[in-house]
């Protein structure tokens, strides 16, 4: 992993599926590690490994890793890191994980004239979040702030015919576009970044797939559609997206490589590149970028404001 980081040479890196520990001991380890490590860094638990305190796959027993808020055998587990070369303002940071899922307008937990009755189990504790969702402030240098948008979603797979974990993720993307809609509080300023990791494809695998749709063609966002060689040439016959924007390789066919991992820039940024790690597999690079993780490492290159 951090022969990729390092590869990157990112100003600004968001790690999705890092364990948590209070001390942040993994991720100063990690950060030491790298050619270049970074001056600046945050993490947060998620929800991961929390009790929920309910039998919530119905086995008759509490407290099994299928009934914290998020799936996990410990707090901390699977969360999100943040490395920058820019401050980031902590004071600043607003943590979304703790909202409750019911409370999200238009939620999926909520039982719609009994079509959702049993994925509304749980409805009075279980929080929206998995991974995490935050809204960071990072100080540039001529004093303005670049606002991140970090959030990892959960699989829409894993459960029964309620779909429960189908409307979780949905809900888990939608997030966003309530949040600029200025329904669960001030919505942030631009210049900003939608960035993480979705588990969800526009156009193929399992999920509610109009919502990750709905969340790129917000006008108040750009997609600037990072492309890779190594995805291209990795393609799954019978999907329907462009397999060179695919972000992870997955054991084929299902679900095959998909594209779920996003960096989204707000309307008014101008967009340099973008692009990812995945190499061909002739490349010399290309182990080592296979070992790091199944997910690839997206990238774009703004122009920062003034």
């Amino acid at each position: 992993m951090q022969a990729v980081i390092d590869r990157a040479g990112a100003e600004i890196l968001l790690l999705a599926g890092i364990d948590h520990d209070g001390a942040a001991q993994a991720l100063s380890a990690l950060n030491a590690g790298l050619a270049e490590p970074y001056p600046h860094i945050a993490g947060l638990p998620g929800n991961a490994g929390i009790d929920s305190g309910l039998d919530l796959n119905g086995d008759g027993r509490r407290g099994t890793p299928h009934d914290m808020q998020a799936w996990g055998r410990f707090s901390g587990q699977g969360a999100m890191a943040l490395l920058s070369r820019h401050a980031i303002d902590h004071d600043g940071i607003i943590d979304l994980t703790g909202l409750l899922w019911r409370d999200l307008p238009d939620s999926g937990i909520v039982d719609h004239n009994g079509q959702r009755g049993a994925a509304a189990k749980g409805a009075d504790v279980l929080r929206l979040s998995t991974g995490g969702h935050w809204i960071v402030p990072l100080i540039l240098p001529g004093g303005g702030t670049l606002t991140l948008l970090a959030f990892r979603a959960g699989p829409p797979v894993f459960d029964g015919p309620e779909d429960r974990n189908g409307w979780r993720n949905r809900d888990e993307v939608l997030i966003w576009r309530h949040l600029l809609d200025g329904r669960l509080g001030p919505a942030p300023a631009p210049p900003l970044i939608v960035a993480g990791g979705a588990n969800l494809d526009p156009a193929d695998g399992e999920g509610h797939r109009d919502a990750i749709r709905t969340l790129l063609s917000d006008p108040r966002l750009q997609d600037p559609r990072p492309a890779t060689p190594g995805g291209s040439i990795a393609a799954n016959a019978g999907h329907k997206g462009d397999p060179a924007r695919d972000t992870v390789d997955w054991t084929d066919p299902v679900p095959g490589n998909l594209r779920v991992d996003y960096l989204l820039p707000s309307a008014g940024l101008r967009i340099r590149a973008a692009g990812g790690i995945w190499p061909p597999p002739d490349d010399p690079f290309a182990p080592t970028v296979t070992t790091a993780s199944r997910h690839r490492l997206i990238w774009v290159d703004i122009a920062l404001p003034d």
